[in-house]
């Protein structure tokens, strides 16, 4: 079985976020990278299906050559070989359009990543890689069982959880507890240097969105004690202060 997982390449989510060029870009001074959260857990299922059903395991990632080392850290998890393709990751558009290109020359079995990215968390990009491979996409999936051509999932919906039977090839968006997160080990991480990491170019640079600005939350105040007896006062804070009333 032929596998692939898309990763993002993000902050860590202990990162102080701060942006430069009169707020139209994100400042990376400092800011330690990770492999999406999500992503892992897409990962580490992976890397057990992969052994259950023999096969390769691709990584793939949208980004500049900054995002190597979290590419190296997929491979010393376990995956075959990387793949990374050399643009910036402009908007969920055009990594779809990236993702579906490359899996279609690939003919991957199944396609795995996380529910959504924790940078902008759009949740966007498995949906468009199924529509544009013709494919069926399902997220968040947390849990994925492959038997043959068959696919059993579980996951979240309104009110509830759902089970779904599916067939490859298809698409889904990872979250807990599909997987337990797996951190490399030492074999793993010399491993991980002989192992193919292989840059590709774009296929257009076409987007749909542009970010103009960004802005931070607005800082956190000092608490406000309130008297367990006054009540009015609470209330009236609650309403015109905090506006959530």
């Amino acid at each position: 079985m032929k596998i692939l997982v898309c990763i993002t390449h993000v902050p860590d989510t202990t990162s102080k976020i701060q942006f430069t060029a009169d707020n139209t870009k994100f400042d990376t001074t400092g800011v330690q990278f990770i492999i999406g959260p999500y992503d892992d857990y897409a990962l580490a299922r992976a890397v057990e299906l992969r052994d259950q059903t023999g096969g390769k395991l691709t990584v793939l990632n949208v980004g500049g050559a900054e995002t190597e080392p979290t590419l190296r850290k997929a491979l010393a998890i376990g995956a075959d070989e990387a793949i990374r393709v050399n643009s910036i990751p402009k908007d969920s558009f055009f990594v779809a359009n990236q993702i579906a290109h490359y899996a279609k020359e690939g003919s991957f079995d199944l396609i795995l990543m996380g529910r959504e990215s924790i940078d902008f968390n759009g949740g966007m990009v498995h949906g468009m890689v199924g529509e544009l491979l013709g494919i069926p996409s399902f997220s968040p999936v947390m849990k994925l069982d492959v038997d043959g051509n068959s696919v059993m999932m579980a996951r979240e919906i309104e009110g509830g959880k759902e089970t779904l039977e599916a067939s490859l090839p298809l698409i889904a968006g990872c979250q807990e507890p599909i997987a337990e997160w797996k951190i490399p080990n030492m074999r793993g991480i010399m491993s991980a240097r002989t192992k193919p990491l292989n840059v590709v170019e774009p296929i257009s640079e076409e987007t749909q969105a542009e970010a103009t600005s960004y802005e931070l939350p607005p800082a956190k105040v000092a608490v406000k004690l309130i008297d367990k007896d006054n009540v009015s006062e609470l209330v009236d804070l609650l309403k015109n202060e905090a506006k959530v009333l």
